[in-house]
């Protein structure tokens, strides 16, 4: 594929900068107060996410700011330490070693994610999202924007939260909400006025309607608890007073080393987690350097902390908006942190007159777009190797965080593979199992200690006064606690039984000697192929042992 120009679509990526623009600016400050950091301090790591990282980065869609799976690290950190400035030289030192383990080419692990769990996650992602904004849809706001957690700060979890809208529905939010919502939908479906992106249409009715609301005193009015909320510096001293440096005289704290190394270690793993999901959510199926990645995060970890800003990552929600709003090119990630920048600093008391609840209608979309049921469908026809880890997935994410989730699913992926791998160990000749006849177990190409249970069960199981050939001829490796199975069942076990036991096709490495003298009847038994072949475990060859 040529490489596009950063132009090729402007006015695609411009549209798109702009609405994650309008969803980051709730996000950067809702995550800071999650945080227990200054309101400000999340602006700046959105600005750093897309000015900085958006430049370096080599994913053209991955959207990067303050993450909401840092937090409880954040919040911690900050307290530990007391004061602000100490913690801000703890994420330029986790910037420092996200560069380093990007130049190391630490990003290879990003290659180990299974499809099943990074879809798990998108779907996950989803699910929360739509979780989370359904309150502020209702103008219900006990739950900050940014925090993404099953348990909340106030109390409530994702689920008791969404009965407690109940009690506090109000009808001006819902109102907003549904008219965006519609507006979402079927803007683009009127000629000629698709050139304006609908979710930017969104927010300006639901501005208007909310200043209509208060100029004719209505009760349909949305309170200012629910609107944005961005700090409104008096003149350009104090904006620029909003800014700070880290605290160097600490460097030698080693609690700033634990802190950085924390964050570095989080950060980096959501960030490869959301640049492989964000790949496979590509329109143009494009592959996104995770070594780069790291290099970039790290560098805009490093800038974020020496001017005040919260520790930055790739973001899936802002991703999956971005993608959603027709990006193409990280143009729009470096628009959406222009706009932060511009708009801080020229225009925080309009962007203070946003009703959370158009927001919220936007990443409502987003959310069901994530876990529409046909991806569902889609999983469990691949099977339940696929479909079990993906469930799981899902499940521990919505319930717990994006890394325990994470952890699970990959667990239980690695489990289905174990499995797999066991029961594909070898494989045995079906043939007439009476006495005196042969048994043919062909070894698979590699055979591992995790195999050495099944061709442990299955060799005790071998019948009486049988002959059984066992045939290495196609196996690159078999583990030594296999060759020790094999040896103490041809030389202890296989006498007991009165068994006759053929070596053939072992390597001399493996210090199990070949059968010599083998006869013409077994000779043409082991090259025959034209006995049926199935996968060996000792639970099917008992079967066939009780049909035979």
């Amino acid at each position: 594929m040529s490489r596009q120009s950063i132009f090729s679509n402007l006015k695609g990526d411009f549209s798109a900068g702009l609405v994650v623009f309008l969803i980051a600016v709730p996000l950067c400050l809702g995550i800071a107060l999650a945080s227990g950091a200054p309101l400000f301090a999340g602006m700046i790591s959105g600005i750093v996410g897309g000015l900085v990282i958006g430049s370096l980065s080599g994913s053209q869609l991955s959207v990067s700011g303050p993450a909401a799976g840092l937090t409880a690290v954040v919040l911690t950190a900050i307290t530990k330490f007391g004061v602000f400035d100490v913690f801000l030289l703890a994420v330029v030192v986790g910037g420092i070693i996200q560069l380093a383990l990007g130049l190391l080419k630490a990003g290879v692990v990003a290659n180990y994610f299974p499809s099943n769990v990074i879809k798990g996650m998108l779907t996950a992602i989803g699910i929360i999202i739509i979780l989370k904004q359904l309150p502020h849809a209702f103008g219900y706001d006990a739950d900050s924007e940014g925090d993404f957690a099953f348990i909340q700060i106030d109390g409530d979890n994702s689920i008791t939260a969404l009965l407690s809208t109940l009690n506090h529905i109000h009808l001006g939010a819902t109102l907003i909400t549904l008219v965006s919502i519609a507006i979402i939908l079927y803007w683009n479906k009127i000629p000629k006025l698709g050139v304006i992106p609908a979710p930017l249409v969104a927010v300006l009715v639901g501005v208007g309607l909310n200043t209509l609301f208060i100029a004719t005193g209505s009760v349909l009015a949305v309170a200012p608890s629910h609107l944005v909320s961005l700090p409104v510096a008096k003149d350009f001293n104090s904006f620029i007073g909003q800014f700070s440096l880290p605290d160097f005289s600490a460097i030698t704290n080693k609690d700033v080393w634990i802190v950085g190394a924390t964050i570095a270690v989080v950060a980096s793993i959501e960030t490869l987690l959301n640049l492989e999901a964000t790949d496979k959510l590509d329109p143009q199926k494009r592959y996104s350097s995770p070594n780069r990645e790291l290099q970039a995060q790290g560098i805009g970890n490093i800038v974020s902390g020496m001017l005040g800003g919260l520790p930055v990552t790739s973001v899936i929600v802002r991703s999956s908006a971005n993608i959603n709003a027709g990006a193409r090119s990280r143009l729009s990630t470096i628009v959406h942190g222009s706009l932060l920048l511009v708009c801080a600093a020229l225009i925080p008391s309009l962007l203070n007159k946003i009703p959370l609840a158009t927001l919220a209608a936007v990443l409502l979309v987003t959310g069901y777009k994530l876990c529409k049921i046909s991806i569902f469908k889609d999983m469990f026809k691949n099977g339940k190797y696929q479909w079990i880890p993906f469930l799981v997935t899902v499940v521990a994410i919505v319930f717990t965080d994006l890394l325990i989730g994470i952890a699970l699913g990959m667990a239980v992926s690695v489990i289905a593979i174990l499995r797999g791998n066991i029961r594909s160990s070898y494989f045995f000749r079906k043939e007439k199992y009476r006495t005196g006849d042969s048994i043919i177990l062909e070894l698979a190409q590699e055979v591992s200690f995790l195999n050495k249970a099944s061709i442990l069960l299955t060799l005790d199981h071998m019948p009486e006064n049988t002959t059984v050939v066992i045939d290495a001829s196609k196996t690159t490796y078999i583990d030594f606690d296999v060759l020790e199975t094999i040896r103490e069942f041809k030389d202890v076990k296989a006498v007991e039984k009165n068994i006759t036991v053929i070596l053939t096709g072992f390597r001399e490495q493996y210090k199990l000697p070949n059968t010599e003298n083998i006869s013409p009847e077994h000779q043409e038994k082991i090259a025959s192929g034209h006995v049926h072949t199935i996968t060996g475990n000792h639970e099917q060859l008992l079967k066939e042992l009780q049909l035979n």
